[in-house]
């Protein structure tokens, strides 16, 4: 059996572009994209790590860093992430494939592997620790069976489910796979943290956790990231204003979520607009 982790990355990213290759600490010649690399190859579990990219020229930096740090590089379709990730492992020959994305620059590996040991463990087609989000956003890890992987890739059809890989698997079909969450030890307990890199608000948030904990500990994880945040709960309102990405199965699940953001955003007028649609939508069924 081999078990490979698929690291996707590209610098086209909508709320920050090119987030992958700022620099982490700030003001070093590491970026977090190497971040992410050297965390995962820590990973007691993989036989193989590969950097998953687009085929445009602006990801050849991505593809620069990946060889730098010693890891096989795919190139494949920029918006449809599926494709890329299912020829990936078909072409690495993966039985079970563990997705990590690289705007995770604190991932940890021993939580990685417990993820991993967890769906080996129950024999499963999916497995994470995001079902029941248990630990905080930025330790995310799913592992897939190249089976469920192969299926979701023949059969998805909407272009979330092809977008962010797994929304098949879990959202959509979940009835066809067996699926385990996998939930943070109580005192590691902490979903309202969030070291992930989205926007300009959580990069100055990480820099500040790589500041404290990076220099006495480079390759710190869960338990000294959660006591940090537990010493300094001041942190959290760096980036206490950055709604998560979601994914939605309906329009009106997605303007739900938009009432949020226009909420957060003060832009109340809009936020009238469509509050008085769904209104008028709920009013008619």
């Amino acid at each position: 059996m081999k078990i490979g982790a698929i690291i996707q990355a590209r610098s086209g990213s909508s709320r920050l572009p090119k987030k992958v290759l700022k620099p982490l600490p700030y003001g070093s010649d590491i970026t977090v994209l190497q971040q992410v690399i050297r965390r995962v190859k820590r990973s007691l579990s993989l036989d193989e790590i590969i950097v998953a990219t687009t085929t445009k020229s602006q990801d050849d930096a991505i593809v620069h860093i990946a060889e730098k740090e010693k890891v096989k590089t795919f190139r494949g379709d920029e918006k449809d992430v599926l494709s890329r990730y299912y020829f990936a492992a078909k072409e690495h020959n993966l039985d079970v494939i563990v997705r990590i994305t690289s705007d995770c620059p604190c991932i940890d590996p021993r939580v990685v592997d417990r993820v991993i040991f967890t769906h080996l463990k129950e024999e499963a087609d999916y497995t994470s620790n995001t079902l029941k989000r248990t630990y905080p956003h930025g330790l995310d890890v799913e592992v897939i069976s190249f089976k469920a992987l192969e299926e979701a890739f023949c059969k998805a059809a909407q272009p979330f489910e092809r977008e962010h890989v797994c929304p098949y698997i879990h959202t959509t079909n979940r009835e066809k796979f067996k699926l385990v969450n996998v939930e943070a030890p109580p005192h590691l307990r902490a979903p309202d943290i969030r070291i992930t890199l989205d926007t300009e608000e959580d990069y100055a948030l990480l820099c500040a956790v790589f500041d404290y904990l990076y220099p006495e500990t480079p390759f710190f994880g869960a338990e000294e990231i959660v006591n940090l945040f537990r010493e300094k709960p001041w942190l959290k309102l760096i980036n206490r204003k950055v709604v998560q990405k979601k994914t939605f199965l309906s329009k009106e699940e997605e303007l739900k979520e938009a009432l949020k953001v226009l909420n957060l955003q003060e832009l109340f007028r809009a936020k009238e607009i469509i509050e008085k649609h769904l209104k008028e939508k709920e009013d008619k069924n």
